[in-house]
């Protein structure tokens, strides 16, 4: 799609004015005097998640245990709202637990090693915590991870090449994990390509949304994965740490979890508390402990959001507002050294922007000096995300007014080069 954008700042405002979505930013906690960047790592507060949350402290506070009665299923509940985001059968999608921790869930469901099929395959370009739970899992089954995980390797250390990801479904591989939008260079991978060629191989697949959900429309009823993961801190802007998300296709409602907890059986038996697992045949059966109501009811709130909005729109205005950046980035920061490292196509890029740069560390230490709020991935990325819901055509103008002013007058150079935790 072709956009026409201009360099000064009364046309950002004139975009802002525009804005189908202007009004959505009001509902969240914008710090004044502040850019907030980061929206990708830690999406900000919403007064919708804090109203869901304060509701859920007043029921505690007046029901005690009798809360069960109206909250039993409130895991299936903020499935069912999160449904829409990825377009999956309500009963498929639950809330619950971590990312880390659904990995393990699904992998340990699904993956049934043989002597011939015993391969899992991954990326090496995907979030650490993918791979430390496929190592674990493979591991388990008594196999070495250096001889059971096949990695695709990337060719130049921004993106998967998704035609070697397919010449590499052997006959030896029983399962894949991939992420949908690489949280380094933001690529949208084709879910539908890579998960039709694996079904075609017999081999099962799932996808990891961390970076997908919230930011880019999917539709697991076309695409027809095995599972996904995904948290909810992020775009979806639910709180830090807060519960993550599972999905599971019905056609494997019949596979027993491999982490059987009692929060997973079958609604009819569970308080009999019996010592044999009876498994709920929905997505709610992959549970595994009591729901943890306060970590959730923010995403309740969030959730209302999005599904007033609507992700067309949100994407809508993601494409645009992220393109914009990118124009700017190319008028007027690439002669400073400045470069986009992330895929220009509407289709294969998420929602953030990956802007390299050699001293991409200290420069992002400089931002925050001036209280502009990026984060730093390995080993020169500022990575970049202006939000759909809540930032604005003018933050992003300024922000890009700031990069210049920091790579014109070298004001990273007073920053230790030394990696601390967190920039």
């Amino acid at each position: 799609m072709e956009r026409v954008f201009q360099t000064d700042r009364a046309f950002a405002k004139e975009m802002d004015q525009k804005d189908p979505l202007k009004s959505i930013r009001d509902r969240f906690y914008v710090q004044p005097g502040e850019i907030y960047m980061d929206g990708n790592s830690l999406g900000l507060a919403s007064k919708d998640a804090e109203k869901a949350l304060l509701n859920m402290m007043d029921i505690w506070k007046k029901e005690g245990i009798k809360l069960w009665d109206g909250l039993f299923h409130y895991a299936g509940k903020l499935g069912e709202m999160s449904a829409p985001l990825i377009n999956a059968h309500p009963d498929e999608v639950v809330i619950t637990g971590s990312t880390t921790i659904n990995i393990h869930q699904c992998i340990s469901t699904l993956y049934k090693p043989t002597k011939d099929r015993y391969k899992i395959l991954v990326d090496d370009l995907n979030f650490p915590t993918d791979r430390y739970a496929i190592d674990s899992q493979v591991r388990l089954k008594g196999y070495d991870p250096k001889e059971a995980v096949k990695v695709v390797k990337s060719a130049d250390g921004r993106l998967i090449d998704e035609s070697a990801v397919i010449e590499a479904m052997t006959d030896d591989v029983a399962i894949i994990l991939l992420p949908t939008v690489l949280y380094r260079s933001s690529q949208v991978l084709d879910m539908k390509r890579v998960t039709a060629a694996a079904h075609q191989r017999g081999i099962l697949i799932g996808w990891d949304l961390c970076h997908a959900i919230g930011a880019i429309p999917m539709d697991f009823k076309e695409v027809d994965p095995d599972f996904a993961i995904w948290c909810t801190y992020k775009y979806l802007s639910a709180g830090p740490g807060s519960i993550a998300g599972l999905y599971m296709n019905q056609k494997h409602f019949k596979e027993t979890p491999g982490l059987a907890g009692w929060w997973g059986n079958k609604d009819d038996t569970q308080f009999e508390l019996k010592h044999e697992f009876e498994h709920q045949r929905d997505a709610s059966g992959w549970q595994i402990g009591s729901p943890s109501f306060l970590a959730m009811a923010p995403l309740e709130g969030t959730l209302t959001i999005f599904n007033e909005v609507g992700m067309d729109k949100i994407r809508e205005k993601s494409l645009l507002i992220t393109a914009y950046l990118m124009y700017l980035i190319d008028e007027k920061l690439a002669k400073y050294g400045y470069a986009v490292g992330n895929p220009r196509e509407d289709s294969k890029r998420g929602g953030h922007v990956c802007l390299e740069h050699e001293e991409a560390y200290r420069i992002c230490k400089a931002l925050k000096e001036v209280n502009i709020i990026p984060d730093f991935r390995e080993p020169n990325v500022v990575r970049l995300a202006p939000i759909a819901l809540y930032n604005t055509y003018e933050e992003v103008y300024i922000l890009v007014e700031m990069l210049e002013d920091i790579a014109v007058n070298k004001k990273y150079e007073h920053f230790s080069n030394e990696r601390s935790l967190v920039v």
